[in-house]
């Protein structure tokens, strides 16, 4: 295992997408996995308030507690701290097909954890994590059907 302590980027749910200058994660002991973290169970052996850059391709719809998954994200985030979230459409064919799905996500699920927006603002005893979304980006592709996604990138404010 290369040495990891100095990177300020994660990759959680890295699986064969192994990135250079990343601590890359998951839960398989796969070539180039720095961390095998079981993401379902709290806290995550992550050190708090270390990174910089965070990103989750297609694993959070994996979890069973989006809430407690924030929470996390909020705990191993640097103030400022960019986190790049990418998530199937909730009326995605491969959203609610996929049987290891346990979440859907719209555009507007990432906006309960914004204390700037409506839902953020009416709501913000859902979560102690507040980020502020500051992009959301769909990928809508003609072909094949059934295979949009969108990306969230949401940021750690500076907050305390």
């Amino acid at each position: 295992m290369r040495e990891h302590q100095h990177l300020v980027k994660l990759n959680i749910g890295c699986g064969n997408d192994i990135r250079e200058d990343y601590v890359n994660l998951d839960i398989a002991a796969l070539p180039g996995v720095d961390v095998v973290c079981n993401l379902s169970q709290y806290p995550w052996d992550v050190e708090a308030n270390h990174f910089e850059e965070i990103i989750l391709i297609n694993v959070l719809e994996h979890l069973p507690d989006t809430i407690a998954a924030m929470e996390e994200l909020w705990r191993i985030a640097k103030d400022g701290c960019k986190v790049i979230i990418r998530v199937p459409y909730w009326n995605c064919i491969h959203a609610a097909s996929d049987p290891t799905h346990k979440k859907q996500f719209s555009q507007f699920s990432m906006n309960f954890f914004d204390p700037s927006t409506k839902q953020g603002i009416e709501r913000p005893y859902y979560s102690k994590a507040r980020f502020r979304v500051s992009k959301v980006h769909y990928w809508l592709p003609l072909l094949p059907f059934g295979t949009e996604r969108f990306w969230l990138k949401i940021s750690h404010p500076l907050l305390k």
